[in-house]
């Protein structure tokens, strides 16, 4: 198998979480120099004294709420329940509740932060009629919760292109193809402007992404335009099984099954990875894997 010279994205690796932090610090704190500046000149253009700080704490507490907070709670809910174009009315329900949730954390621990921040001047915050200023506040927050989301997908997706995009291997020009195409033994990866293949029996598992299938390879994801269910038909199913709508896995990488109390389960795998397996795919994954690798009573 030739493999491409990954020398770039391995040096990124290291900085990696620096430049994420760094990216978010920027435009949030960019963002709140910014509206304090704007929202003290338009006070002095309506001929208020309000002291300048009084802004500047106003969108301070917000900031610090989206940076501490909210940030690292969305990269959680996206990175476990990841938004799939494809199946968007299904998730739709479920993006719009942690929308509200977003909203009421934040509107609640900045209003919090302002009401200390004006005791220490002696003086006593007003947030307002609770109903309508949440109202407000949540049409602000829908739009930075969605701008934050797709940044964060699209980011994600960037790196798993920038680690290599795999693909089917087409049938030759001319002459019969060296494998079966309709259950292919190797997956063609591009990555960098080489080309290289990678066993099927090397993948650990796939997750669907949308219109992608991810492909799990040694620590690496390599994203193959399928969907779950499409290349589900194309894997050999002595070595690959279906555990949820949206996983498949190596049997061969399975370590145990961890029942759990929804009737759903949790599988480990031998690199220490858990994946969700529904109670639909539970039982028929336990007797292929058979019960030495299976935690009791599951």
């Amino acid at each position: 198998m030739t493999r491409p010279d990954s020398m770039s994205y391995e040096r990124y690796l290291p900085w990696k979480r620096w430049v994420e932090i760094g990216f978010w610090v920027a435009m949030i704190g960019a963002n709140c120099v910014g509206n304090s500046i704007t929202t003290v000149m338009d006070f002095r253009r309506g001929g208020s004294s309000i002291p300048a700080w009084e802004p500047v704490v106003w969108e301070a507490s917000s900031g610090l709420m989206w940076l501490l907070v909210l940030l690292p709670v969305i990269a959680w809910y996206t990175r476990r329940f990841p938004f799939q174009w494809g199946n968007w009315r299904r998730q739709l329900a479920g993006y719009v509740g942690a929308s509200v949730a977003v909203c009421l954390v934040h509107v609640l621990g900045m209003v919090a932060l302002r009401i200390v921040a004006y005791r220490t001047q002696g003086m006593v915050y007003d947030f307002g009629p609770w109903p309508r200023e949440l109202f407000y506040e949540y049409l602000k927050d829908i739009r930075s919760f969605v701008y934050i989301v797709v940044t964060m997908e699209g980011y994600r997706m960037l790196l798993r292109r920038w680690q290599g995009e795999a693909s089917l291997l087409d049938a030759p020009d001319e002459g019969p193809p060296v494998e079966p195409l309709e259950r292919p033994e190797r997956f063609l990866v591009r990555k960098l402007g080489r080309e290289f293949l990678v066993a099927a029996n090397d993948i650990e598992w796939m997750q669907a992404a949308g219109n992608y299938v991810n492909l799990r390879v040694r620590g690496h994801d390599y994203p193959l335009r399928s969907t779950i269910a499409g290349i589900e038909g194309k894997l050999d199913p002595s070595r690959f099984a279906r555990i949820h709508r949206s996983y498949i896995v190596n049997l061969d990488q399975v370590a145990s099954i961890e029942p759990l109390d929804t009737g759903d389960a949790r599988i480990h795998l031998k690199d220490a990875t858990a994946l969700p397996c529904s109670r639909r795919y539970r039982t028929d994954l336990r007797e292929r894997v058979g019960g030495e690798n299976a935690t009791a009573g599951a």
